[in-house]
């Protein structure tokens, strides 16, 4: 009897150690099974992916977009011109009719250090008078004018004929403005920034019964493609000469003539021809500057007396 009672907790403690065996050996056959399936992540990671309403992607790491490398110094990032930014956010267009219409006369500007009493970017006051021009012709000695936009200067802004082929734009309180080119003198009592205007001029800013009208006026320097024009004048020759240039954008300052191996300034008359009363330079090169000092050479013009002769230069706008 007491041997059987001996055996009995032994076999009970057997069948328990078996027991606990064959459990841990399966716990650790299931682990091995789930670490070794593809994807090596347990089945509670996929449905806590899944309850989210959205399909897992092949990586859940999302990553931010690297910031763009900022510019060395070194090596800076290329500027935008405006011209490319203005392609770049607006399409093409077709240039409008008045974009390639040629530009007004507009004042002239910049400083003229061979100017005289009248300068550019200044505006004058006076009064505008009219007479009748007839062909255009004046003290200037042009000859006929191919218009009648025309105007002959007070004698102190005449200057010995300094104002001759100047363009001027003339304006009046009421808007009314009109473009005339210099071609005549109005002599005393003519005031200083007095204007006396064809008939045709004058009839742009007023009725011509008014008579006198105040005004105010500065010198232009317009767009032409007319080149400078020489004329020799009647009785020149290898001995004396007298010689006018003719179609100048701005006004004409100096007239020189070649001699020896430098320039010689000849003297301007009041009736807007250069003398050479001995002959020098007569026939030879001419140099020509205007009251901004910029300066034309001509070559090669013969002694043709009343002939006006055509170069290929022309002073630049200003």
């Amino acid at each position: 009897m007491a041997s059987a009672s001996h055996r009995r907790p032994f076999r009970k403690r057997r069948t328990a150690l078996v027991w606990t065996v064959a459990v841990a050996a399966v716990g650790l056959l299931v682990s091995l099974v789930i670490a070794l399936r593809p994807g090596g992540e347990p089945d509670t990671v996929r449905t806590a992916a899944g309850t989210a309403g959205t399909r897992p992607s092949a990586s859940p790491t999302t990553h931010k977009p690297a910031p763009a490398p900022k510019p060395s110094k070194a090596s800076p990032a290329p500027r935008r011109t405006p011209a490319a930014a203005a392609s770049a956010t607006t399409p093409p267009t077709r240039p409008s009719p008045a974009a390639t219409r040629p530009s007004a006369p507009r004042p002239a500007s910049g400083t003229a250090p061979l100017a005289g009493r009248i300068k550019p970017g200044t505006t004058y006051t006076g009064v505008a008078t009219h007479y009748d021009a007839k062909d255009g012709d004046g003290a200037c000695l042009y000859g006929p004018s191919p218009d009648l936009m025309v105007a002959a200067m007070n004698h102190a802004d005449y200057e010995t004929s300094k104002a001759c082929g100047a363009y001027i734009l003339v304006r009046t309180a009421s808007g009314a403005s009109v473009t005339v080119r210099v071609t005549n003198e109005c002599p005393l009592p003519c005031a200083p920034g007095q204007l006396d205007l064809s008939k045709e001029a004058f009839a742009k800013l007023a009725g011509l019964s008014a008579g006198r009208i105040p005004i105010t006026w500065s010198l232009l320097s317009p767009g032409t493609s007319d080149t400078v024009a020489i004329r020799y004048k009647t009785g020149s020759s290898r001995h004396w000469c007298g010689i006018q240039a003719l179609g100048h954008r701005n006004p004409l300052a100096r007239l020189e003539v070649r001699s020896g191996g430098g320039w010689s300034r000849l003297t301007r008359t009041e009736y807007n021809y250069f003398l050479s009363p001995d002959g020098t330079g007569c026939g030879g090169s001419l140099r020509l500057t205007d009251i901004y000092g910029e300066q034309l050479t001509v070559d090669g013009l013969a002694i043709r007396p009343d002939t006006v002769q055509p170069t290929r230069v022309q002073f630049s706008r200003r």
